[in-house]
């Protein structure tokens, strides 16, 4: 009979957390730093997977076991700089052993900031642990440099400049963050450019006759699936290359593929619209319209 799954350990405060990795009570109720070797407790001791009510910012070397998100484990071998939004499954294996540092934002923290709506535009929160942000020594050097600030500061009283301070160097940790993840798409370009030829090779292979017709239009997340990775690193892997988001990539492909038909084939506007997937061909003919300036009908008649 197979294994119901267990629910994730919910946690909604940090001080719960640092109860649970059995550490002293946090300076600050809303935002902590954590050293990842003064966790006591032992790792095959804590629940499989956790749900967090609060970001997490973590630098981990991995001595050994693995370490997951969702459904899936990574090796950790290289050490990486992990983001993790609210509500995101968390998982740990019980051999686990890793030394870094872990930082927890409670959302309440920044909510009176600019901060509270600007976060949502760093991408790699919703970023796999595979898609780590993997450190040079100097990038290394510099986001270190950040988090000892950051640990001062907390270990300063609590004053009415504190939490000003803390969320300024939250949002430089953040910046250098998004520059480093701009260094990361261009050196691994070999590895992305690769990707990008399976991803067309799947769009190529999706909009061949009756394919599209029986499953729908093409979706970000199909395509991520496909290619083992989130949707959102396959959206900024993609614009770091081509100055094109996934969404518009298929976009492309879709209006490439129709003005082939259109072109080639005696098929009516809407019989296109069908096999590419399109529920309603007034959808196809405005998207269309959009993309080339011309409906349909008049690319036709300019084309013949």
């Amino acid at each position: 009979m197979k294994k119901a799954p267990v629910a994730p350990y919910k946690i909604d405060s940090i001080s719960g957390l640092h109860r649970l990795l059995e550490l002293s009570s946090p300076s600050h109720p809303l935002i902590s730093l954590i050293d990842n070797t003064k966790i006591a407790v032992e790792m095959g001791q804590l629940p499989e997977t956790f749900l967090l009510s609060f970001y997490k910012i973590s630098y981990k070397k991995l001595l050994k076991g693995r370490m997951g998100y969702g459904q899936g484990y990574y090796d950790y071998d290289e050490g990486g700089l992990v983001f993790t939004a609210p509500h995101q499954i968390i998982s740990i294996a019980a051999d686990a052993e890793f030394y870094g540092v872990t930082l927890l934002i409670h959302p309440d923290f920044i909510r009176n900031y600019s901060l509270a709506t600007s976060i949502k535009n760093y991408g790699f929160f919703n970023y796999e642990a595979n898609e780590a942000l993997h450190l040079s020594e100097k990038e290394r050097s510099t986001i270190q440099e950040v988090l000892g600030h950051i640990s001062r500061e907390l270990q300063n009283p609590i004053d009415d400049f504190s939490q000003d301070v803390l969320i300024s160097y939250l949002e430089v940790l953040l910046n250098y963050s998004n520059r480093f993840y701009k260094r990361q798409f261009i050196t691994r370009k070999a590895v992305n450019h690769d990707l990008l030829a399976k991803m067309e090779h799947l769009l190529n292979e999706y909009f061949e006759p009756e394919n599209a017709l029986n499953k729908g239009l093409p979706t970000v997340e199909f395509l991520a699936e496909k290619l083992n990775l989130s949707p959102r690193y396959l959206s900024d892997m993609l614009r770091s290359l081509t100055g094109q988001n996934a969404q518009q990539h298929i976009h492309e492909k879709l209006i490439e593929r129709a003005k082939e038909r259109l072109s080639t084939t005696r098929l009516t506007v809407s019989e296109i619209a069908y096999e590419l997937g399109f529920e309603h061909p007034q959808s196809f003919s405005k998207l269309f319209k959009i993309k080339t300036k011309q409906s349909p009908v008049d690319f036709r008649q300019s084309f013949n």
